[in-house]
């Protein structure tokens, strides 16, 4: 009896290992709300050089008009998922002779155009739609890269959202934008055996709260402590099981 209660403390422990680490990385993975709303830009740049640095979980805002290419960059570290997502509100339906397709494209520092690992990057409006909604989420940032390779690096992404087709008479029409780029912190940075030296140019954003590398945490900790504990777990109740039992007292002659 001793040894099973052991036994299912032990397996508490574990229990609770896993999902005390999960929700830790959860709490990291949430933008503060107060930060996130605080001293949000109110504009947007119009090619790379002027565009408007923004913090992640911070909701930027601009006015401008149908055919303006707007430009946001904002920060991400390695191990870390970034997700874009842009709103566009549109003029009055009764003002707009067809419908509109807007696109929205995110490049790394170099200026390389990042592929989406999901979302919808461009969106077709009808002439009755109030708004439209663009998203991209990138593949996980990585430490390090080889020279030829197009990974996504730490440092300064650029986000550009415009209209793509439209109908010519549209074109200059006043529109809002709101645009938010977010990170899922996915863990596992220091498993890619190096880093980068320095981001990509990155002098108009902040470090990330993780670090341009990433935090010294991996998700991959948790399974391999989680392991190793289940293991030994199993090692003493097999032993448990299969030992021969003990006499408490003599036993009888004869036998």
């Amino acid at each position: 009896m001793r040894t099973t209660r052991v036994l299912t403390s032990a397996l508490l422990a574990a229990a609770a290992l896993f999902t005390s680490a999960t929700s830790a990385t959860a709490d990291d993975a949430s933008p503060s709300p107060s930060s996130a709303e605080r001293d949000a830009p109110t504009e947007a740049g119009t090619t790379f050089r002027t565009a408007t640095a923004v913090k992640q979980g911070q909701k930027a805002t601009a006015d401008a008009s149908t055919g303006d290419y707007l430009y946001w960059q904002f920060p991400a570290g390695a191990g870390q998922q970034p997700t874009v997502r842009a709103k566009v509100k549109l003029p009055e339906s009764a003002a707009r002779h067809g419908s509109a397709t807007w696109q929205l494209d995110v490049f790394d520092g170099l200026r390389r155009r990042q592929a989406c690992a999901s979302g919808v990057p461009t969106n077709k409006a009808s002439a009755q739609d109030a708004t439209v909604t663009v998203t991209c989420t990138l593949r996980t940032v990585r430490p390090w890269s080889e020279r030829w390779a197009n990974d996504p690096l730490p440092g300064a992404y650029y986000v550009r959202l415009t209209v793509t087709d439209i109908p010519d008479r549209d074109l200059g029409q006043p529109v809002r934008a709101e645009v938010e780029a977010t990170a899922n912190d996915i863990g596992g940075p220091r498993a890619e055996g190096g880093e980068l030296g320095a981001p990509l140019h990155a002098a108009a954003v902040s470090e990330p709260e993780s670090g341009w590398n990433g935090g010294w945490f991996s998700d991959r900790w948790v399974w391999t402590v989680g392991g190793a504990v289940l293991g030994a777990l199993a090692a003493v109740g097999g032993y448990t099981l299969t030992r021969r039992p003990r006499w408490t007292t003599r036993p009888p002659a004869g036998s």
